[in-house]
């Protein structure tokens, strides 16, 4: 007997019939006499309803009231999931995040995952019980209702099967597992049947929108391999884990486009020490990401500092430059939002020269212009217009040979 953790996104459990149909996957686990923990999300379109309905009634909702109101979409899910299995003759009890014993730090919508005290989950499991735990939500030190940002089922999947030092980990979603590339955007993508924490992290933050970029990380802190899986049908999905001498021998392992970026610009900031942190620091204590940053030679003092924000971020990233900009007497502040990140993945970039040099060129043959670039050991990322986001994709892919044979 198993103790197995089972993830389903909100496509898997958008309406009645798919509830049913996870119902039964879950059941047939159970049959197998395995303990069965389920994770899931609100189903699809929830949690986009409830933010748009929060902003007709306050443009500028409070964070706290966020959290209350979106917390609904989960365990609207748990429950119905829960009567789906009780009509399947099957013993099944739903728990908030708070109620599974999920502690998280106090930054509302954006929570960090302090603590899973499991006990009320085991004692459900023992009586015989599929325990199923809404995800993306816990609750503060204080009691308050949490969320843990979008993708945050994920983090709650893969923490909870850490903590209950589950034998798997399932991640249920609409697509068959992890792929080359976007199969809706790249047609010769092919799936993959393995793929390594880094790899996967890296894929993660890029854009991919398979797996949420904190799950990964947490997975590898606490080595919890997973599975990615489609709740569609049986087949086999991509296995994430550790790395091992056999993945090196792949150089690039995938690539990904991340339309959700926005870049910010302050021409002729003054070139002195300090200034640097003067600009981010703030934007850090605002709990704003930057991701790529590029500053200009030099001239007469003065530089051109870029960098790169989500674009949900965009509106609160420009109200908090805009004064320091003005207090250092840089000059003007301005965004670009038809932007878009390429990246290319693989551990074999350690081992394999030439990466850099192949990318450039392709993008150059297909008339793509690079306006920012960034790497890591295992990645390479550029900024490029979005407009040429997914033609750049399919020329990068065919280049690196990553389509099926």
């Amino acid at each position: 007997m198993a103790l197995i953790v089972q993830k389903f996104g909100g496509t898997s459990v958008g309406n009645p019939e798919r509830i049913r149909n996870v119902a039964a996957r879950i059941q047939r686990a159970c049959e197998d006499g395995h303990q069965i923990v389920v994770v899931v999300s609100a189903m699809s379109g929830v949690t986009d309803g409830l933010i748009k309905l929060a902003r007709e009634v306050n443009p500028s909702p409070d964070v706290r009231e966020m959290d209350v109101l979106l917390a609904t979409g989960e365990q609207t899910t748990i429950a119905l999931t829960a009567m789906a299995l009780h009509a399947l003759g099957q013993k099944a009890v739903s728990l908030t995040g708070a109620q599974a014993g999920i502690v998280t730090d106090g930054v509302h919508t954006k929570a960090k995952i302090a603590n899973i005290t499991p006990k009320r989950t085991r004692e459900l499991l023992a009586d015989g019980n599929v325990v199923i735990v809404a995800g993306f939500q816990g609750a503060d030190a204080e009691g308050a209702i949490t969320t843990l940002g979008r993708g945050g089922s994920d983090l709650t999947a893969i923490a909870l099967a850490a903590a209950l030092k589950a034998d798997l980990c399932e991640i249920y979603t609409d697509v068959d597992g992890v792929y080359t590339a976007d199969p809706r955007l790249v047609k010769a993508a092919c799936k993959l049947n393995e793929i390594s924490y880094d790899e996967m992290l890296e894929l993660a933050s890029l854009g991919a929108k398979v797996m949420q970029s904190r799950s990964v990380e947490f997975a590898k802190k606490f080595k919890v391999p997973f599975s990615v899986r489609s709740s569609m049908n049986d087949n086999p999905g991509t296995l994430v884990k550790e790395e091992t001498r056999k993945m090196e021998d792949v150089m690039i392992r995938g690539i990904s486009v991340d339309k959700n970026q926005a870049k910010i610009n302050i021409a002729k900031a003054p070139d002195r020490p300090g200034i640097a942190a003067r600009l981010f620091k703030p934007l850090a204590d605002a709990h704003i990401n930057v991701d790529m940053i590029v500053q200009n030679a030099s001239t007469e003092g003065f530089t051109d500092v870029s960098f790169t924000v989500a674009k949900d971020d965009l509106t609160r990233a420009r109200k908090v430059i805009e004064p320091i900009a003005k207090e250092l007497g840089a000059g003007t502040v301005a965004d670009f939002e038809k932007i878009a990140k390429l990246s290319v993945v693989g551990i074999g970039m350690r081992s394999h020269s030439g990466v850099a040099a192949d990318l450039f060129e392709t993008l150059a043959a297909n008339k793509v212009n690079i306006q920012m670039i960034s790497t890591s050991e295992i990645k390479i990322s550029v900024i490029i217009d979005a407009a040429d986001a997914d033609r750049a994709m399919n020329a990068v892919h065919a280049k690196f040979r990553l389509g099926c044979p």
